[in-house]
């Protein structure tokens, strides 16, 4: 019988508490968080023990390609991944890290993810199950709209959005650092996990645009297959996931020069266009559909 996460892992729940380090509340002086490595075997232990037989990556070329770009040629280097699951990052960090070459561990090792504040907010329970990868935190659009949107004051609304553009306005300058260093920053273009039946969930956001305006490159990676699947009981609730065996590859698309393929897309909008920031982002998911679907079909 299928199990849930809580139910599954949640008997390592005290010990991975203990050796949580990762703070409850997010401001501008904590926004970039470096991987507990003690934390980040407990991820892993789930991905051994759900991934089966043919999980791996797809078009490995492309993604020794983007390392050798950012490693050799100093570009700075952005992946865009679809999302399903809060297994996403730990899965390409360990997949990678698993493939057997030392480009490969190395590139596990620079990826910096873009994360929500709710990871850390959300309480212990899910932190630490998320704190074993290296993050940069942000005050997601999403997060913010609900509380414009909700019944408080305008008075609190204020105080909400300064929130939101101090913690932001940090995230930027740890990212700007993050390309200096080399690391490789990594963001879900959709913002959130995909959600079946609900095709808003996998719509890009708009403020990606943003993102590929301060990168060179970008990798665009699909994902097929996942063993942790939303709970639609308890679709809110990250530890009432239900854990599933599953085969999980994770394929690369050709990398993307940005301003380039910025550019293309704006000279093929009308003059007029209302929103071309949305229609960059959404030949970007377009992309992500397509390396998908085709290696769904594979799968099938």
């Amino acid at each position: 019988m299928a199990q849930t996460l809580l139910e599954a892992y949640g008997k390592y729940f005290n010990d991975m508490v203990k050796l949580s380090k990762a703070p409850a509340l997010i401001d501008a002086t904590n926004v970039y968080q470096e991987a507990n490595k003690d934390l980040t075997p407990y991820m892993e232990m789930i991905l051994k023990d759900n991934f089966l037989p043919g999980s791996g990556l797809g078009n490995i070329q492309y993604f020794k390609e983007f390392y050798e770009q950012v490693v050799n040629n100093g570009k700075r280097g952005l992946i865009l991944m679809e999302h399903y699951t809060n297994l996403d990052l730990p899965a390409i960090i360990y997949m990678l890290k698993e493939y057997g070459e030392p480009w490969a561990k190395d590139l596990s090792e620079r990826i910096v993810a873009v994360a929500g504040m709710k990871l850390n907010e959300a309480g212990v329970g899910i932190r630490v199950w998320t704190e074993g990868f290296t993050r940069v935190v942000i005050y997601p659009t999403r997060s913010l709209d609900k509380v414009t949107e909700s019944e408080v004051s305008e008075e609190e609304k204020a105080n909400e959005e300064k929130k939101a553009r101090t913690i932001n306005f940090a995230a930027m300058r740890a990212m700007d650092a993050c390309k200096k260093r080399g690391q490789v920053v990594l963001v879900f273009p959709s913002g959130t996990r995909y959600r079946p039946g609900k095709p808003e969930t996998k719509k890009g956001l708009r403020e990606i645009d943003s993102y590929l305006r301060l990168f060179d490159i970008v990798l665009p990676v699909a994902i097929n297959g996942n063993c942790l699947r939303i709970n639609p009981d308890k679709p809110d609730d990250m530890l009432a996931d239900v854990v599933t065996k599953d085969v999980v590859t994770l394929t690369a698309h050709p990398i993307i020069n940005c301003k380039e393929f910025r550019d293309s897309k704006l000279a093929s909008m009308p003059a007029d266009e209302p929103d071309p920031k949305q229609k960059i982002i959404d030949g970007i998911m377009e992309i992500l559909d397509q390396v998908h679907n085709e290696v769904e079909k594979t799968r099938a």
